[in-house]
């Protein structure tokens, strides 16, 4: 005879490894450090700045 299992203990840890399974998906996707962030925001900026220094005024 086999060990008694609790299908609802199976079930949450199935259910709890997809959640981190997804979780880590996101963290590769999404996860950017705050420096990184920043500095794209000040590389954008700087371009958006030397556009706009470049323009006619007419």
């Amino acid at each position: 005879m086999g060990d008694i299992v609790s299908l609802k203990l199976h079930r949450k840890r199935r259910e709890r490894a997809s959640k981190d399974d997804a979780a880590a998906e996101n963290r590769v996707q999404f996860g950017r450090s705050k420096a990184e962030k920043a500095l794209t925001e000040k590389l954008n900026d700087k371009a958006a700045k030397d556009i706009e220094s470049h323009k006619r005024e007419e």
